[in-house]
């Protein structure tokens, strides 16, 4: 994905006109708002895609009600149209199974949840967690089956690389309040991962850009370390404090503001709230960008007001 001048400047450090902005919405919401939700995109076309008509359409199968089986074998299942699934039937649930695991033929790309995530998703989360503390043969197998097909992935898409592209990628690292394994095994196992991964990216030239929920703040100077540019993470899992200790002035974050805050609070709160997110982490430097994710429980009017605030406080601390 190209970038513009302010996300470079912002990432780079080099003093941006204005922050970069960004509303992200599920495909839940254009299902539900359709013409109220276009008419917002109309008055904020910069954060919104104006003119949208196929409110109908979902970002990959997985957000379709039903089952869904990936190229690994993982069976994700979906209770909620317009939402994400989850893994319910894991093809590894039994530790000696690993011996066994291939790679699949079909290139399916990288997917949000690509390294962690899928080795929670072929062997189930109370399974990997056994796994990563009792650290068997089986845990470096798998994570040695699963890296490989994600460099074959990686180098597919840099052979489809235009000039100083950004690689995008997702994989939520974090539960609510922690890591789900300790930064030191997390450095053991998994930095050597995203290490190969984004080391390859940026020899060919790409910028990369890592979202990843959960309470990560831990390991962000890690994932720099890895290569990543753009970190995204969510503010109320990490803290606001603890994002400005580790990250102002050293790695540039795409700031996920609070989806946990949106579906109840009045618009003068989410006016405060951006205003406070851009006053503790913004900089004439740069190093921030900001985004809103919303979906269909998120009342029209917040919709509104986060579009509001990302303007208004997009010029904090303009050059």
């Amino acid at each position: 994905m190209k970038m513009s001048d302010d996300q470079i400047r912002a990432m780079k450090f080099d003093r941006p006109k204005m922050i970069p902005v960004r509303l992200g919405v599920l495909p839940a919401a254009w299902m539900k708002y359709r013409d109220q939700l276009s008419a917002i995109a109309g008055r904020y076309s910069e954060l919104l895609p104006a003119g949208k008509t196929d409110y109908d359409k979902l970002w990959s199968q997985t957000y379709a009600a039903g089952d869904h089986t990936d190229a690994w074998g993982c069976v994700w299942s979906n209770v909620y149209h317009g939402h994400e699934a989850i893994v319910k039937m894991h093809p590894l649930p039994n530790r000696q199974d690993v011996w066994k695991l291939r790679m699949p033929t079909k290139d399916a790309g990288l997917p949000h949840g690509f390294m962690y995530l899928r080795l929670a998703d072929l062997r189930g989360f109370e399974e990997i967690m056994v796994d990563f503390a009792e650290e068997p043969p089986e845990l470096q197998k798998l994570i040695d089956v699963v890296l490989e097909y994600n460099l074959r992935q990686v180098d597919l898409a840099i052979a489809g690389l235009k000039g100083d592209d950004m690689m995008h990628f997702g994989d939520d690292l974090g539960i609510q309040n922690s890591l789900p394994i300790s930064p030191a095994k997390w450095r053991k196992y998994l930095k050597p991962c995203f290490a190969a991964i984004y080391g390859r990216c940026r020899k060919a030239g790409a910028c990369v850009y890592m979202h990843t929920d959960g309470h990560i703040y831990e390991i962000i100077p890690d994932l720099a370390d890895c290569g990543v540019n753009v970190v995204n993470p969510q503010i109320r899992a990490n803290g606001l404090d603890n994002l400005v200790g580790v990250c102002k002035g050293k790695v540039c974050i795409d700031l996920d503001l609070d989806r946990q805050l949106f579906p109840f609070a009045a618009p003068d709160e989410i006016d405060r709230h951006v205003r406070e997110c851009v006053e503790a982490m913004g900089s004439p430097a740069g190093g921030l960008w900001l985004t809103a994710e919303v979906d269909d429980g998120v009342p029209l009017e917040n919709i509104e007001a986060i579009c509001l605030a990302l303007m208004k406080y997009r010029t904090m601390f303009g050059n």
